[in-house]
Formats: C-alpha cells, sequence, structure tokens
C-alpha cells in the first residue's frame, strides 16, 4: 500500500509543479506580487478542485522547507539585533490580538453561520491546522468543514496580504530574490549547518521545524555579518513555486460540493478576523514603529512558514514575523487544551 502511495505521488509530482510553474510565471508576466507563490498557489488549487490529481510528497515538502529557511535567512541583515528590542511589546500586544480573532471568526461561525459550538470553536482558530484537528478529533466536531475553513483562510491570506502590504509600503521590493548569491564554499558549509540545525529542532518539536532550524541558522550567520548564506535565484524561485504548490494542493482534501458549502461562512469569518489583525498591526506599527505590513504578517492568523516566507518576499523583517508566528504558534499548542476544556468543558 504504501508503494502505490509513493508511485502515484511520483506520478502526480511533474503534474503539480508543471501547473505550478505556469501559474507563477503568469503572474509574474502581469507583474501581481509574490507572483511566483501566489501564481502557484491559485492555479494548483484551482486543478485540484477540478480534480486534477496533484501532490507534493512529504520528503520533497521537508526538503523544501529547508531550502526556503536558508533563502529567507539571507533576509536578516546585521541591524536585526538593534530591533530585538522592539519584540516584547509587540509579543504582549500579540495576546491579544490572537484572543480577539478567534472570538470574532467565532462569533460569525457559530451566531451567523450556525455551525456548532464545538466545530465554530476549532474552525475560528487561527492556524496550527494539524493540532486543532487532533483537539478538534475528540470533541466529536466537523473535521471536513473545520478542514476547509482552515484551509480556505490560508489560501485567502496569500492570495490579498501581498497586495495589502505592497498598498501601504507603496512598492515591491525585489521579490524577496537576492541577486548575490555565496560562493561555492561557502554554500557547502552553510547547507550542512542548516540541515544540521533543522534536523534538531524537528528532534525537538520546534514549531515547522524543518524551515525554522534553517531559518534561524541561515539568519544568524547572516547576521553576524562573519558568513553570509545567500542561494542562487535560480534555486529561489523554483522554491517559491513549490510553495504555492503544496498550499494549493491541500483542497485536495474536499471535493467541491464541500468547497461551495462552506465558502461563505468561512470568507465571512476570515473577513472578521483579518480586520481585527489590522486593528492588532495598525496599534504596533504606531507603538514600536515598524511597517504596518510586517506588523501584518506577524499577527495574520496564517501559518508560520507562508507568513515568514511573504516577510521575505516582500522585503521586511522575516526574523520578526518568524518569531512572532512561532510564539503564537506554541503558546496555542500549550495552552490550547487548558482553554478548551474552558470553553467547551470536559469531553
Amino acid at each position: 500500500m504504501k508503494s502505490a502511495t509513493l508511485d502515484t505521488s511520483i506520478v502526480r509530482l511533474p503534474i503539480t509543479l508543471l501547473i505550478a510553474a505556469l501559474g507563477g510565471g503568469v503572474f509574474y508576466l502581469l507583474e501581481l506580487p509574490a507572483a511566483w507563490l501566489s501564481g502557484a498557489m491559485v492555479f494548483v488549487a484551482v486543478a485540484t478542485l477540478s480534480g486534477v490529481p496533484t501532490a507534493l510528497p512529504n520528503r520533497v515538502r521537508d526538503a523544501l522547507f529547508v531550502l526556503i529557511g536558508v533563502s529567507m535567512g539571507a533576509g536578516v541583515r546585521p541591524d536585526v539585533v538593534e530591533r530585538i528590542g522592539e519584540w516584547p511589546v509587540s509579543m504582549a500586544l500579540l495576546l491579544v490580538v490572537v484572543v480577539c480573532v478567534t472570538l470574532a471568526g467565532y462569533a460569525v461561525l457559530h451566531f451567523g453561520a450556525k455551525w456548532s459550538k464545538e466545530t465554530a470553536y476549532f474552525g475560528a482558530i487561527p492556524g496550527a491546522l494539524s493540532y486543532v484537528i487532533a483537539l478538534a478529533s475528540d470533541r466529536g466536531a466537523d473535521l471536513p468543514r473545520i478542514a476547509s475553513s482552515q484551509s480556505l483562510r490560508l489560501f485567502v491570506l496569500v492570495a490579498i496580504l501581498p497586495f495589502a502590504v505592497v498598498s501601504s509600503n507603496g512598492t515591491i521590493e525585489g521579490e524577496g530574490i537576492i541577486l548575490l548569491s555565496s560562493s561555492f564554499f561557502e554554500i557547502l558549509i552553510g547547507l550542512p549547518l542548516c540541515l544540521a540545525a533543522s534536523l534538531l529542532a524537528v528532534k525537538l518539536r520546534v514549531p515547522g521545524g524543518w524551515m525554522t532550524g534553517a531559518f534561524f541558522m541561515s539568519a544568524g550567520l547572516n547576521a553576524s555579518g562573519v558568513w553570509t548564506l545567500i542561494l542562487p535565484y535560480y534555486v529561489v524561485i523554483p522554491c517559491f513555486v513549490m510553495m504555492g504548490a503544496m498550499i494549493g494542493c491541500r483542497f485536495g482534501n474536499m471535493t467541491f460540493r464541500q468547497f461551495v458549502s462552506v465558502l461563505g461562512a468561512s470568507l465571512a469569518a476570515f473577513t472578521a478576523a483579518f480586520l481585527t489583525s489590522i486593528l492588532g498591526a495598525l496599534l504596533i506599527s504606531t507603538l514600536v514603529d515598524i511597517p504596518f505590513g510586517q506588523a501584518l504578517l506577524a499577527y495574520a492568523p496564517g501559518g508560520l512558514e507562508v507568513m515568514t516566507l511573504l516577510a521575505f518576499m516582500l522585503d521586511l523583517d522575516p526574523a520578526f514575523v518568524a518569531a512572532h508566528q512561532i510564539a503564537r504558534f506554541t503558546g496555542m499548542v500549550l495552552l490550547l487544551p487548558l482553554v478548551t476544556g474552558l470553553v467547551l468543558g470536559r469531553r
């Protein structure tokens, strides 16, 4: 059975990557922000919902996360250390924003869309889909509806966030592609260090370990000013395309009918949650004088890897965004069982 699944993935992978590359190319020619990521995502998602067999095997995904982590670390300059003093204030506000985002989404799904209390609660939690599904499965919640709502939220975030960030900044700063690249020797030494950091992060169960470990190792090397680790653009662009394909493949777990049935409620809940995130981002960008787009990506109710990647692609501070997204995820993992018991009662 495992061999048959592997064979199917090998057949589906070239189809998926071809569709993703086509979507990224079209968006790039249209000069849209974060073109290679969002274009690949949109084309693969549409193809998947249309019945086209798409897939991105887990091993390919893990290798992709390592390379993306290395690439994003190149966006951390030596001056990033000077801005760490801004983080405690924004971290404190992050807790408030997460609570408000969840409440806003829950109100729409439960009182507006009439979802059950359990399904609305888990559908409104921002991010950490796998962990949320694990908790929801013990509560008799509607798992397909929760998964659909969470996947749709990430899709819409990636589709609209680049436009929101670019409109606030006024320009796109290079799509996260740094034209300089390291020497062969620097890459030869740096890549194994980043891979080792990823393996350690996975073993320690750090959120998004494959990407997080490589990112912080690469960021540390680049921020030190002693070592430069920058992958060439012909490696970085395919990584963006494959990340978009990975998000698009998430819609393979639902039928088109399921997608339509949750579309209205999920969009309404997303709108309420996103507006709450915008308010939090406006407040923190004023308090600590950081770009609004950077604060929005840090507070956006999306995945750690994708939000950090968008920060890198849009020339914002990926370390700031990653630190806040990791804090949000870690806090949720630690507190969700307790909060769930308080909100929903004992099983």
